[in-house]
């Protein structure tokens, strides 16, 4: 019942921010509105038109992983507003993705950081070393000066430890999820989004094992409440609240497609001729199948090692 009813509210932020679950996100009829939804524990999750951004709560302050592009810095602090009055004093970027990094300075400095301050901006070191190339899409006072490069990094904030760990070759080399172990939520960026299928970057590194690899660290970390649903919660890059039994669904999807690309590949087929064969076609109903060739496409590659 507890996950049923936190759904079906997701499920109506969705829908007043102008989400589909099953198509791309998209700014509602006002604009660029942003749904707050309080997930359990101090965090919450704020839908926006370029994704969801997670946010943890507390009397030290607040912390954000990923902070969406720099325009849409105000409005985001808008709806942080409705939640704390305190500064946000840490962002975690779990990739490279310029809408997922763009305000990483913008919006702390609106929240109330002094001006002396610097907001603590944790990632991969693979992020930093994708976002310093010239010429550099992102501004330099919003890369990340926190960055780690074991397997996991923790810390302690708001009374509560936080735990980011990297995923090696998912998207792409600089992957992280982060897992608010107080609270029970994990927010994971866009290695897993209901109803779209997964851009994996093979020219970044990115690749099918490392994807799957990622969908199972983050089924190591979730535990269920009851019959398989609730407990630990998951933040996806984009759409709606989900739990252990989502990702579950999500990564045997994957793995599914994965297989029937490489016994293609196995019968000698061309790309060309393994688009041609549909290997999502069972899902394209449930996931976003404008996005179903690229899919396929980065399987493929990465399964030849074909650029």
């Amino acid at each position: 019942m507890q996950r049923y009813l936190t759904l079906v509210a997701a499920a109506v932020l969705a829908a007043v921010c102008g989400y589909g679950q099953s198509s791309a996100p998209a700014p509602s009829a006002a604009g660029e509105d942003i749904g707050v939804l309080k997930v359990q524990g101090n965090v919450y999750m704020l839908v926006t038109p370029a994704g969801n951004i997670a946010a943890q709560i507390g009397d030290d302050g607040v912390l954000i992983v990923n902070s969406g592009p720099e325009t849409m810095a105000p409005k985001v602090l808008a709806a942080l507003r409705k939640l704390s009055d305190k500064p946000i004093l840490w962002v975690v970027n779990t990739d490279a993705a310029p809408d997922h990094l763009g305000a990483n300075d913008a919006l702390p400095r609106l929240s109330g950081l002094g001006p002396r301050q610097m907001p603590r901006i944790v990632a991969y070191e693979n992020v930093l070393d994708r976002v310093t190339r010239k010429p550099s899409p992102v501004p330099e006072a919003a890369w990340p000066n926190d960055e780690y490069f074991k397997p996991s990094k923790d810390f302690s904030f708001n009374g509560e430890a936080v735990i980011v760990y990297h995923l090696p070759a998912a998207l792409t080399d600089g992957d992280s999820i982060v897992h608010f172990r107080r609270s029970d939520v994990l927010a994971v960026g866009d290695v897993f989004t209901p109803g779209h299928y997964p851009v994996i970057h093979v020219d970044q590194g990115g690749g099918i094992q490392g994807e799957i690899d990622g969908l199972n660290q983050i089924l190591r970390v979730t535990v269920p409440l009851k019959y398989e649903e609730g407990g630990t919660y998951v933040i996806p890059g984009r759409g709606r609240l989900c739990d252990e039994a989502d990702v579950v669904e999500f990564r045997n999807m994957v793995t599914i497609v994965r297989d029937r690309v490489r016994d293609l590949i196995g019968k000698d087929k061309t790309l060309d001729q393994v688009k041609a064969a549909r290997p999502t076609r069972d899902y394209d109903t449930q996931y976003d199948a404008a996005s179903a060739d690229q899919f396929v496409e980065a399987i493929y590659r990465s399964l030849t090692g074909k650029k």
